[in-house]
């Protein structure tokens, strides 16, 4: 297991909604004032000696419920990943462009990001068009001009899969110093998404991706929800996942069902657990946590537009000796735990 993490107090949370930033809209025109709302579920990477966050933006459009705002991705950068100075603009938005009907009315939500070896960054993200959500992949050199390529999953099985709802995306990664690089195993890139199960997809390229099957032509399913446990809702992948010499380790977001849940805990609050798979076989179970390793424990996270409680868990690096997690909490704004492994021993 990774941890145990650490919330500090003093610098949480470190992105909140402010309401005088504004952008033009790329599909309107019109200027919005695009992070108000809410600012949650970041993904992060280390680039220069800093740590970049990429978070989900929502402006105040809409009505006043979770999936009812216009989302866009923002970017902060902090020279030691606890204190955040923010773009003013965001980096990723809905334009008038191929992916409008994927990302219109509801934006680009929920971004997870891996770097390549020769340093593209690529980023998987869920399009929102108020219908069918599915997730998608962008690339960058620097984190801020952005290519979209739309839905992973849109040549795959001659498009069987692009009418299915999907969601990022944790591609797996090792970690080299402070990046995070997606890595192949069995000659192929890995990827586990989607949610009330995790799936499973390959590609050759990082932009292309074909989910695996099972005996009935369905996703498999290589994680799922338990009764009794803190996970017994749903699952979710997490970061992306980090192949390591015990095996692949992927950080996972667990919702509780309630009466059939951990009766310990809220219907419907949100936690993390971690799940390991086979180095060799990626889509192998070996084992996965009892407990959450991290759960809503402080008042940011507890109170926002999701007041059961989050600590929805998207952004992991390893950044000068330790491990910063990132995750959002309420899903209204942005918080940051840490593991120092030299406490460990």
């Amino acid at each position: 297991m990774f941890g145990p993490f650490e919330k500090p107090r003093a610098v949480n949370p470190v992105i909140a909604p402010a309401s005088a930033a504004t952008t033009r809209s790329g599909m309107s025109d019109s200027v919005v004032r695009w992070e108000a709302y809410a600012t949650f579920n970041p993904a992060a990477v280390v680039r220069n000696g800093k740590v970049f966050l990429l978070y989900r933006a929502e402006d105040a459009s809409g009505v006043a419920r979770i999936g009812g705002h216009t989302s866009r991705i923002g970017l902060a950068e902090s020279s030691d990943g606890l204190r955040f100075t923010r773009r003013a603009e965001p980096v990723l938005q809905p334009g008038k462009d191929a992916q409008a009907r994927y990302e219109w009315p509801g934006g680009v939500e929920d971004p997870r990001i891996v770097e390549s070896e020769d340093g593209l960054y690529v980023l998987t993200y869920t399009q929102w068009n108020g219908d069918v959500p599915r997730l998608a992949v962008a690339t960058s050199p620097d984190l801020v001009t952005w290519t979209k390529h739309g839905p992973a999953f849109a040549k795959a099985a001659d498009g069987k899969f692009l009418r299915s709802e999907t969601k990022p995306g944790a591609i797996l990664v090792r970690a080299v110093g402070d990046r995070m690089v997606a890595t192949q195993v069995n000659g192929k890139y890995w990827m586990y998404y989607n949610v009330p199960d995790v799936q499973v997809a390959t590609s050759d390229d990082l932009i292309s991706w074909t989910p695996l099957e099972d005996a009935n032509g369905r996703a498999l399913k290589v994680l799922s929800p338990r009764a009794g446990y803190f996970d017994s809702w749903l699952v979710e992948a997490g970061p992306p996942a980090i192949l390591t010499d015990r095996g692949i380790v992927l950080l996972y977001n667990a919702g509780n069902l309630g009466t059939w849940g951990d009766s310990t805990m809220p219907a419907r609050i949100y936690t993390g657990g971690q799940a390991l798979f086979d180095a060799r076989n990626p889509v192998r179970l070996i084992d996965r946590t009892d407990v959450p390793f991290i759960r809503p424990t402080e008042p940011y996270e507890k109170t926002g537009q999701y007041v059961e409680g989050t600590t929805f868990v998207e952004g992991l690096v390893p950044f000068r000796g330790r491990w910063f997690l990132y995750y959002g909490s309420a899903d209204s704004r942005v918080g940051v735990a840490i593991w120092e492994p030299a406490k460990r021993q």
